[in-house]
């Protein structure tokens, strides 16, 4: 298997080509999770995967608690599907508490701090009362909670991963917070073992072909718990070895070998990327840092057969969207033709007229 035949098959099984699923929701269940920081760019990181999809359609999801964004895994921001964000707080919400214990104490949030604001935030958003951050600020403050120097964050996150709040609706242009037990009635469980084996799963079929080591990156699992997890699943996958790597992956993309040309226009942190420890089938290491900056930061990237050919970014007005696109090297009518066509699909998910504005190199 080679780095191209590793790109086409991830192409496939992230849904680019063949997509064969239809709403939000079911991506998202298919996807395991989606790291969704960016508020704007991950949704955009569904319709993409959704043939001739719309924001409203994503957004609807969203307000409607289909999808939940709330911490999880590494830890990050992630777009989950309700019926899945219980099981995985459970697997994963240990060793990000255990990791912010340092933090907490230097920000001199003792538990009895963390629980008293527990009971603030269920108070305050009971009856389905949703609230924006800065709203949540200020009933803080008014129980004199100190928020400065990254406490809030610190404080909301927590109480994300004690099951208390999660992602609510949009309220006018403000992302909201909610109660997770009325925002999510379905509390699905599993035993640790059945949510490593169902991560395992989700994984390496949505991501696949993918390593050991990328399962263990992308979960935020030890590498023991994500090779038990493979263990527990492996039947069901294939493997190839490529330079002492053992890739895994389903059957059901294992014949995709070649791909139409194509071009695809990513969002910033996509899965495509940032799902890998090792991304050097799209992203060759002597580019890296076009991609990705020295802190972490991934760039909006623009995706040609599987490969990084360069960034982009959006200006948006009332009506019109204005993509600039950098690419690493001199287009051609071929190239022009296919950016065209990835502008389109982006203008059909918007219904908002787009501008290209190009440069190369």
């Amino acid at each position: 298997m080679t780095s191209k035949e590793i790109v086409n098959l991830r192409l496939k099984s992230q849904q680019f080509v063949n997509a064969e699923l239809n709403s939000a929701k079911d991506l998202a269940s298919y996807m395991g999770a989606m790291q969704a920081q960016d508020f704007e760019m991950v949704k955009w990181a569904v319709g993409i995967r959704l043939p001739n999809s719309r924001i409203q359609t994503v957004e609807s999801a969203i307000n409607k608690g289909e999808v939940i964004r709330t911490h999880l895994m590494r830890p990050t921001w992630h777009l989950v599907s309700a019926d899945d964000v219980y099981w995985l707080l459970e697997l994963t919400a240990s060793k990000i508490k255990s990791s912010m214990k340092s933090r907490d104490r230097q920000l001199e949030l003792s538990e009895t701090i963390l629980k008293k604001t527990n009971r603030i935030l269920e108070k305050a958003l009971l009856g389905r009362n949703y609230l924006s951050r800065e709203e949540i600020k200020i009933k803080f403050e008014k129980n004199k909670i100190v928020t400065d120097n990254n406490r809030l964050s610190h404080i909301l996150l927590n109480a994300e991963l004690d099951k208390i709040i999660c992602s609510g609706p949009i309220k006018k242009n403000k992302q909201t917070y909610a109660l997770l037990d009325e925002r999510v009635s379905n509390k699905r469980n599993f035993t640790r073992d059945e949510a490593l084996a169902e991560l395992a799963t989700r994984y390496f079929t949505s991501h696949c072909p993918a390593t050991i080591k990328d399962f263990s990156w992308w979960s935020g699992l030890s590498v023991k718990d994500a090779k038990n997890a493979l263990e527990m699943v492996k039947s069901n996958f294939i493997s190839e070895t490529i330079n002492s790597e053992t890739y895994w992956f389903a059957s059901s993309v294992s014949k995709i070998r070649n791909l139409k040309n194509t071009i695809h226009l990513l969002p910033a942190y996509d899965e495509f990327l940032i799902s890998y420890k090792d991304r050097s089938a799209s992203l060759p290491r002597r580019i890296n840092n076009k991609a990705v900056s020295s802190n972490g930061i991934f760039y909006p990237i623009l995706l040609f057969n599987g490969q990084i050919a360069g960034l982009w970014k959006r200006a948006t007005t009332k009506d019109k969207v204005v993509v600039n696109i950098d690419l690493f090297k001199r287009s051609n009518k071929n190239t022009k033709l296919f950016i065209s066509e990835a502008a389109d699909r982006f203008h059909h998910f918007l219904g908002k007229q787009i501008e290209v504005i190009e440069k190369s190199n």
